[in-house]
């Protein structure tokens, strides 16, 4: 009788999951009364994925469905993502939203000759935090989105985290290329040296700036530089943003418009061209040894990015090589997601990065 019940159990399951893995018909063939389009595997294991409906994920929040929808139908328009002066179009409204909201001072200055933004919160540094500081390293794919970017992923955490914030106006492309971004790191970093342990500053950042993130990390260690205190590498990882499952699934869901060659490589960006996409300065992860010297490492990412499956990879290097690292994945989200702040995803990505310096800095 107990074997009876597994057959059946078994049938059940199988009959389950070929229906749920049945091709999604999208509504026109719905209307038409036409067949799901089947799925075709190649030798080689590639998978040719027929036209489907995907809807919005239902575990986000009301205001995070909206807000990936409106994302969706302003990365459809070039003109939104232009970068102006510095501030593309879609990121206009939080960035003024978080000047609203969030009471900061923002110092313009240079530091080691180097230009910076440092954000201090109007409210005070948290007394835990007058020893520390935070390096930002903006988004922009290493040729702009200064200051834009480098504000939205600033302000919200020197308030929020009660803590002094140093972003870092890096060289980029097309006018400069490699190594220059990580040469006024090592400026910056060697001048707040002088006033911190190497054990008290914190490194982060989105996009470019994540992947900035882990290449300063290994030019401190080719410099004979101290290590951080931790770093954060979001929306990228340690090899880049690109390759794996998701440079194929992200873009046609809407998250950027399709590229060609797809995945299209690191050194497809102007600041790398030249560059041996394989030099563990440019993409850490060729080198054991040096990732297997990284401080504590924040990993952040959506299942709508075109970086989850580099960051998801980072993190798994990482942790084989005795790395503290964390992973977080946000579903239903996109690729630097937690620029909007009204959306509760983003307030709980922030909360995240924040207690994550608070409890690694200091430390080691």
């Amino acid at each position: 009788m107990l074997r009876n019940r597994r057959v059946v159990s078994l049938a059940l399951w199988s009959a389950l999951l070929n229906s749920l893995l049945q091709p999604t018909m999208t509504p026109a063939q719905v209307r038409a009364g036409g067949e799901a389009p089947k799925v075709l595997v190649e030798a080689d294991g590639t998978v040719d994925v027929p036209a489907h409906a995907v809807p919005i994920s239902s575990f986000l929040s009301p205001e995070a469905k909206a807000y990936v929808t409106e994302h969706l139908k302003q990365m459809q328009d070039p003109d939104m993502t232009k970068p102006g002066d510095g501030v593309p179009l879609l990121l206009k409204p939080y960035l003024a939203r978080d000047k609203a909201i969030f009471a900061v001072d923002r110092k313009d200055q240079k530091l080691a000759g180097v230009h910076v933004y440092v954000y201090t919160p109007n409210a005070g540094i948290a007394e835990h935090n007058k020893h520390r500081v935070l390096i930002n390293l903006h988004g922009g794919g290493f040729s702009g989105c200064w200051p834009g970017c480098a504000e939205l992923e600033s302000i919200p955490v020197s308030a929020l985290g009660q803590i002094q914030v140093v972003s870092v106006d890096y060289r980029e492309g097309p006018e400069n290329k490699f190594p220059a971004a990580s040469e006024d790191v090592a400026s910056v970093y060697q001048e707040l040296l002088k006033t911190h342990k190497p054990k008290d500053i914190g490194i982060y950042g989105c996009s470019a700036g994540g992947m900035q993130t882990a290449m300063s990390v290994a030019w401190f260690q080719t410099h004979s530089l101290p290590t951080p205190g931790a770093i954060g590498i979001l929306c990228a990882s340690a090899g880049g943003v690109f390759g794996g499952d998701s440079s194929y699934i992200a873009p046609p869901l809407g998250e950027a418009r399709v590229p060609s060659p797809m995945p299209p490589s690191t050194t497809s960006l102007g600041y790398f061209r030249g560059t041996d996409p394989k030099d563990p300065l440019i993409a850490p992860l060729n080198s054991p040894e040096i990732i297997a010297k990284f401080p504590p490492t924040l990993i952040i990412t959506g299942t709508r990015s075109f970086e989850l499956s580099a960051a998801v990879h980072t993190h798994t290097q990482l942790v084989k090589s005795g790395v503290d690292a964390e992973l977080h994945v946000w579903e239903g989200l996109f690729h630097g997601f937690f620029y909007n702040v009204d959306v509760p995803e983003s307030r709980d990505a922030f909360n995240v990065i924040i207690k994550f310096f608070d409890r690694h800095l200091g430390q080691n």
